[in-house]
């Protein structure tokens, strides 16, 4: 399958740590390590991860951070098309892991994207059975209308109401007020409308008028952390769209790409895998 993603990449420090540090207080890490991450590039591996390969459409800084990002990216066996911002970092983060996986980020720099006008490969989007797109303008937005499948995150909602083309699925936080998105506040309702809650599963609202709740889906193994874990479900989601599974067991795959995502350590070892679904090799490399 044909899949492609348009979102940003940030380098995060990740700490593990026996309680997240209040005001004036100094913590040590129990464990330490550093990898890309970011919205885009949890989802790009997780859609690598089930579809065989992924086109990622980002941008970095012109700086050491955001050449070795897309090293690892590519190394991972992701197709990275990154436009260089001349004279921009590319964005950093900071994530704690507390004793119950829990994830607490403080984020570093301007997010980074692509745009329209970037000299990038945007041809390859028209070849595309899906695309998510977590950070674009929207030009690029249109552009990524052209797949088959067009899922979008609520972060990008706005720019998704600039850009005037529907989304086959937007998918939001009912826990997170910066990424909520009611029907009633869009001008065109996208064919399915998704706001997830953690651990509790999500609720639903189709087009058709459909609406309800999807059940959550335990983790293979105990959580280590949580980071990513919200991608990895809206990366589920695209791919079990594209495939043309129904509803609701699209939610339910979606549900249970969330789910082992939480279960590995930091961006995407714990990730489901097409062999774990009984798909056969996704290739090289897993992680």
């Amino acid at each position: 399958m044909r899949v492609a993603v348009l979102g940003h990449v940030e380098w995060v420090s990740f700490a593990r740590v026996d309680h997240v540090p209040v005001s004036g207080e100094i913590v040590h890490a129990i464990e330490s390590w550093d990898e890309p991450g970011g919205g885009g590039t949890v989802a790009a591996l997780q859609l690598r991860k089930l579809a065989g390969s992924c086109q990622f459409f980002t941008a970095v800084g012109d700086d050491e951070l955001g050449e070795r990002a897309v090293r690892e990216m590519e190394s991972l066996g992701v197709s990275v098309h990154a436009a260089v911002r001349a004279g921009a970092p590319t964005r950093r983060a900071v994530t704690f892991i507390d004793p119950l996986g829990e994830r607490t980020i403080t984020t570093l720099g301007r997010r980074l994207h692509a745009d329209a006008s970037d000299a990038l490969p945007w041809r390859l989007l028209e070849e595309a059975e899906a695309v998510y797109v977590s950070a674009a303008d929207p030009g690029a937005i249109r552009l990524a209308r052209k797949a088959r499948v067009l899922v979008v995150t609520s972060r990008a909602r706005d720019l998704l109401v600039a850009s005037g083309v529907r989304a086959d699925a937007l998918v939001g936080s009912a826990r997170d007020p910066a990424e909520r998105a009611e029907a009633e506040s869009l001008p065109v309702m996208p064919g399915l409308l998704v706001a997830t809650e953690g651990a509790l599963g999500g609720t639903f609202r189709s087009d058709d008028g459909a609406s309800g709740h999807y059940a959550p889906v335990a983790p293979p193994g105990p959580v280590a952390d949580t980071y990513g874990g919200g991608d990895s479900f809206v990366a589920g989601l695209t791919w079990a769209l594209a495939e043309g599974i129904g509803r609701d067991d699209a939610l339910a795959f979606a549900a249970k790409c969330g789910a082992w995502a939480i279960s590995g350590r930091g961006v995407h070892a714990g990730q489901l895998t097409a062999d774990d679904i009984g798909l056969g090799s996704t290739g090289p490399p897993s992680g």
